[in-house]
């Protein structure tokens, strides 16, 4: 076979093959294969968290009703007292002195007025005889009048005096536990003083104060169809301590404000919780959670969607493909899980 045979044979099979190559069908793309969820309707508990402030029953400042200096100090700080307890004594001498300067005055008055009565007695005989004139009659009894006002007056001054100096023993107006003492003896004290001589807390059963958003409040009031329905019929709550402890006792919503506030755009209410260890304290804070119980929802896992912009999406398979949606979730359980 010659050289130029040769290269002719080459060319035309080389011309076969791309003919070939290019007749044949493409070369088929690998399948990638995803595991997939079945969701069916189950129960779930959804829990809210808000922020609280706690505080006593009540709690009361003890200002003192006289002036004098402080004599003694009957409690120290955090002691648990009763009602009428006694809590401090300012200086009762110069009280003392003016009730027994009352009770004196007093005394001649009744005096005055024994006195003014027998005169006017006399005088009724005379006139009866025609003695004496109507005018002196008349003077005598009005003497009388003005003895008996003057009495009327020195038994108030009396009871003033009196009370006064049973102001200078000021006691508890409540069972409670006594706050800071910032007065010691010695100190002068007054009625129109800055700070108090000490708050009393009643911490026998504290409220819990926080704030739901108007958009809370209203999902919670649809729920149970009215605002009483919702403080009767809504479950107990729990109250997380600021340790990140749960108090071991539930509590119940009590009251819920009936105005927005308008800075805030929030709705103060309120919560009772028993205290009887005394492990609460006034002016502490913590979290109020509520429970929700949602019957027959959908529930998903979180590492199940994607989010783009914010707007939550998952992947639904449609005739064998998969498909994106959007939906609206709510977090639970640690935020592992969505609520559609």
């Amino acid at each position: 076979m010659t050289k130029k045979s040769m290269k002719t044979n080459l060319v035309a099979g080389i011309a076969g093959l791309l003919l070939a190559a290019c007749g044949s069908a493409p070369a088929e793309q690998p399948r990638q294969e995803y595991q997939t969820l079945k969701v069916d309707t189950v129960d779930r508990e959804l829990k809210t968290s808000y922020s609280a402030t706690i505080r006593g029953r009540q709690d009361i400042d003890i200002y003192p009703q006289v002036s004098g200096t402080l004599t003694k100090l009957c409690v120290v700080e955090g002691q648990s007292v009763k009602r009428g307890q006694l809590l401090f004594v300012i200086d009762q001498v110069p009280y003392l002195a003016a009730l027994r300067t009352a009770e004196a005055n007093m005394e001649a008055a009744k005096a005055a007025v024994a006195t003014a009565q027998l005169t006017y007695e006399s005088k009724k005989k005379l006139y009866d005889e025609k003695v004496i004139s109507e005018f002196d009659l008349t003077t005598a009894y009005n003497s009388l009048l003005t003895a008996k006002a003057q009495l009327a007056q020195a038994d108030a001054q009396q009871v003033n005096a009196a009370n006064n100096l049973s102001y200078t023993e000021v006691k508890s107006p409540a069972d409670g536990m006594v706050g800071t003492l910032p007065y010691r003896v010695g100190t002068l004290v007054s009625s129109n003083m800055a700070q108090p001589l000490t708050t009393m807390s009643d911490n026998s059963v504290m409220y819990v104060y926080f704030s739901m958003t108007e958009n809370q409040l209203l999902d919670l009031t649809r729920r149970y169809g009215t605002k009483d329905k919702t403080l009767s019929q809504m479950p107990p709550v729990d109250l997380q301590l600021n340790d990140k402890s749960m108090y071991a006792q539930q509590g119940r919503i009590e009251t819920i404000s009936g105005v927005l506030d308008a800075t805030t755009g929030t709705v103060s209410l309120q919560a009772a919780f028993p205290n009887q260890d005394g492990l609460l304290t006034s002016g502490g804070s913590g979290n109020i959670i509520i429970s929700t119980q949602h019957r027959g929802c959908l529930v998903i896992p979180q590492s199940a969607t994607f989010e783009v912009q914010d707007k939550v999406y998952i992947y639904k398979v449609v005739d064998g493909k998969a498909k994106s949606a959007q939906v609206k979730v709510t977090r639970v359980n640690g935020g592992e899980e969505y609520i559609v």
